[in-house]
């Protein structure tokens, strides 16, 4: 991490992939709230870094713990939902997400335009009845 730029290369890539992430000034308040080690972001109680299992039934335990039935690969798929709901390209969630095929971000963006255009056309129709 430098200069508030994160970057990585994804596992599913065979480490091969790297994706350049900017950190949001909340997630930055939160890594300094946190307790984090050299390159490890997420800790465990001991202060050492969390296998991605172990982080992924923590986060379950909290989940639960809260009544949200929800896992951490949730938040990777609202992350894309969001980035798409707001005009990212499929180029562009590649970019964010590590994908190297249109297959994933391809489909985000597909909900997302169907949902503007529903909610566009829905616009138009009611627009047609002011008069």
């Amino acid at each position: 991490m430098r200069n508030g730029i994160a970057t990585l290369k994804t596992e599913k890539s065979g480490f091969r992939t790297e994706v350049t992430l900017p950190i949001l000034p909340v997630l930055q308040k939160t890594l300094d709230a946190g307790p984090t080690r050299d390159l490890a972001f997420i800790c465990g109680g001991k202060g050492q870094p969390l296998a991605k299992e172990s982080f992924g039934n923590c986060f379950r335990e909290a989940c639960n713990a809260a009544g949200i039935k929800k896992s951490a690969h949730g938040i990777r798929k609202m992350s894309a939902t969001r980035a798409a709901n707001t005009g990212a390209t499929v180029a562009r969630l590649k970019a964010l997400f590590g994908w190297t095929d249109d297959m994933m971000p391809s489909l985000y963006t597909r909900s997302a335009d169907r949902r503007k255009l529903a909610l566009d056309a829905i616009g138009k129709l009611d627009s047609g009845n002011r008069k």
